[in-house]
């Protein structure tokens, strides 16, 4: 069902450059690791990806009011996207569950591990729900980086820009010599900045030691005085 209509279409207007997609396995579970720039990372990636990709997303996409916020219920069912309470304190264990679930079945599950889109186009701290994902499942991480979807759909723009979109799939990445030590922090962040090495390799872009909300979170810089 995956872009049963919508694919082509995207497919002719955007032409996606695509780059590494052999490192995808061809069968068993997969964790697709992604930088985030764009609402549009989580159209074109499942797009390219022959097999289906299962991202969850947070539960209010799903009940937003008007044309807008049925388009975007619309555009996660059809993408097989899972919806989840993230209101919650539990709400990072339900997504990773949520996720486990999928990688069980053999499936790809897809994961952002800033845990927020980048507001500045840098690569930002990664959050370790990557890293339990991994180990808990024990399959293989694929990293895989937008490389202009800020540039086709900045922040807050609704209507993306025609262009070329460019997308580049990584190495696998084996966790297994960490196999029984889900839980060690230490070993989770360790699993977690070895991911965003490689997003950051792979990318190009800066790296920030700092986590993206927490940027997102900082009242915006005092405006100069003008000079009389």
């Amino acid at each position: 069902m995956k872009y049963v209509l919508l694919g082509p279409l995207l497919r002719v207007v955007f032409r996606p450059q695509v780059e590494g997609l052999h490192h995808v396995p061809a069968a068993g579970p997969v964790i697709l690791a992604s930088n985030h720039l764009s609402f549009s990372d989580s159209i074109f990636t499942p797009l390219m990806v022959r097999r289906k990709v299962t991202f969850v997303a947070k539960a209010e996409y799903f009940t937003g009011k008007g044309v807008k916020g049925w388009l975007t219920k619309m555009f996660f069912v059809s993408t097989g996207t899972i919806p989840v309470d993230r209101s919650g304190g539990r709400a990072a264990r339900a997504a990773l569950d949520t996720q486990l679930k999928v990688l069980r079945r053999g499936g790809i599950a897809g994961i952002y591990p800033e845990g927020t889109r980048s507001p500045d186009g840098r690569l930002y701290r990664g959050k370790t729900g990557v890293a339990r994902l991994a180990l808990e499942s024990g399959a293989p991480v694929v990293p895989v980086v937008m490389l202009n979807a800020d540039e086709i759909q900045p922040p807050g723009k609704l209507i993306p820009k025609i262009a070329r979109v460019r997308i580049r799939f990584g190495t696998p990445l084996d966790f297994s010599r960490y196999r029984g030590m889900t839980g060690d922090r230490f070993v989770e962040r360790a699993v977690t900045d070895e991911i965003m090495y490689e997003l950051m390799e792979l990318s190009g872009r800066e790296y920030v030691d700092v986590y993206a909300q927490k940027v997102k979170n900082q009242p915006p810089a005092p405006a100069e005085p003008v000079a009389a």
